[in-house]
């Protein structure tokens, strides 16, 4: 059975920091490419960043470049998003997704808030 679990979601203060992990289970970790998007209320579910299977590629969304950093440990079967000087505007759930070639998997979502 397939699970993509995300946690370390909550509210975080502008400017701090908060990591979120999202351990896979199920299938082959270490083969699929892996991502972490958001959604606000009312908004689109849009890319935040995404990792290569071996790790050696990333990309982010120009909103969160030089903020956010993810990163993956396949011993682990688990991607970590890096959440430093979280804005206001990061508030949504973040999801973690799977993929390769025909296949996606999704999590089921963490909740950040970025409040004073």
């Amino acid at each position: 059975q397939v699970q993509l679990v995300e946690s370390g979601g909550g509210l975080v203060q502008p400017g701090g920091s908060l990591r979120l992990s999202c351990a896979a289970s199920g299938f082959s970790f270490s083969s699929f490419a892996m991502s972490w998007y958001r959604q606000a209320p009312g908004k689109e579910r849009n890319l935040v960043a995404a990792i290569s299977s071996n790790g050696g590629s990333t990309n982010y969304a120009d909103s969160v470049k030089g903020r956010f950093t993810i990163s993956r440990d396949n011993a682990k079967n688990t991607v970590y998003l890096q959440m430093n000087s979280p804005k206001p505007e990061d508030t949504a759930v973040y999801y973690c997704k799977a993929t390769r070639v025909r296949y996606d998997y999704w999590g089921q979502g963490t909740q950040v808030t970025v409040s004073s």
